[in-house]
């Protein structure tokens, strides 16, 4: 039983695993905010450029 304790406790590729899901989450909020933003921007931009030529 100890064996099977010891070793559950020493095995690490669960928490690996965790950690990469958390980066690419993180990964994936900075990817969409940066879009939102860069959209946004851009969709100014043409309205702006859209009410000069009228």
């Amino acid at each position: 039983m100890r064996q099977l304790i010891s070793g559950f406790l020493k095995n690490e590729a669960g928490a690996t695993s965790i950690e990469y899901a958390l980066i690419a989450a993180g990964l994936s909020i900075v990817i969409l905010l940066s879009v939102n933003g860069i959209g946004s921007t851009l969709n100014g931009k043409f309205t702006d450029i859209n009410t000069s030529l009228k």
